[in-house]
């Protein structure tokens, strides 16, 4: 049986551990900032640096190598390549393309099929094949390009959606209503590609719309706007690369 020890017991760190734990991986135990991580390679298959960004460099060099015969070392950051864990011999990076929220539904996502973003020692892609998962390699190059993406795929899109919720809110217009439009869009994006699936004043060029648009939620608050005028800018762009949209 395989097995792996993971610095940093939070929600990604968690979530591997529970999902590793499911395909029949023995969980070697967490450390956490307090603890001393120098033997954390030994003994082990697989050590998983899940900490922040920002710690995985010095939370590496604390740990004693192990040599070529010894663990991997493997970290899970999105934006950083394999070269902050030197100088362990077997290195690695698995970054999983989900939401983790919190152990529970993490392991739940990381064996449904999803995505990773792997780079270095072959373990790596074990593991993904494992969790029933796919993988593409991205080398520390272009790391921070896919992280960005990844960020705004999420992260930007719950913000943006926020402001949906909020503008929705001040007209007394069902939050549900808008949810469903959103579903309905993710699916054309799928089947069209985002400039087949782009609809709306802003592609079409109704600037009349938009004026109105912007004076409503200026009107609630000029923050709202500046949001509107950014998008409505990157629609233009996506749009003047189009078909004439619907």
């Amino acid at each position: 049986m395989p097995t792996v020890r993971i610095i940093g017991p939070g929600r990604a760190g968690r979530s591997f551990g529970n999902a590793l734990q499911a395909v029949g991986w023995g969980v070697a135990g967490y450390l956490g900032r307090d603890d001393d991580p120098h033997d954390a390679a030994r003994g082990v298959d697989l050590l998983l640096v899940a900490t922040p960004d920002a710690a995985i460099a010095t939370v590496a060099s604390r740990v004693a190598p192990v040599g070529p015969e010894g663990a991997v070392v493997a970290h899970l950051s999105g934006s950083l390549g394999v070269d902050v864990l030197m100088p362990h011999a077997r290195r690695a990076a698995i970054h999983p393309l989900v939401a983790l929220p919190n152990p529970e539904v993490g392991a739940q996502r990381l064996g449904s099929g999803a995505w990773f973003a792997v780079e270095g020692d072959p373990i790596v892609q074990e593991v993904v094949e494992q969790l029933g998962g796919r993988w593409f390699e991205i080398a520390g190059a272009h790391r921070a390009h896919y992280h960005a993406a990844a960020c705004i795929a999420s992260n930007h899109l719950v913000a943006l959606l926020g402001q949906v919720e909020r503008i929705a809110q001040r007209a007394g217009i069902p939050w549900d209503g808008y949810l469903d439009l959103v579903r309905a869009t993710v699916e054309n994006v799928a089947r069209l590609g985002p400039a087949g699936a782009l609809t709306g004043p802003a592609a079409r060029g109704d600037w009349a719309t938009i004026e109105r648009h912007r004076k409503a939620l200026d009107e609630m608050d000029p923050n709202e706007r500046e949001v509107y005028d950014a998008l409505v800018r990157a629609v233009r762009r996506l749009a003047e690369g189009a078909w004439p949209p619907t």
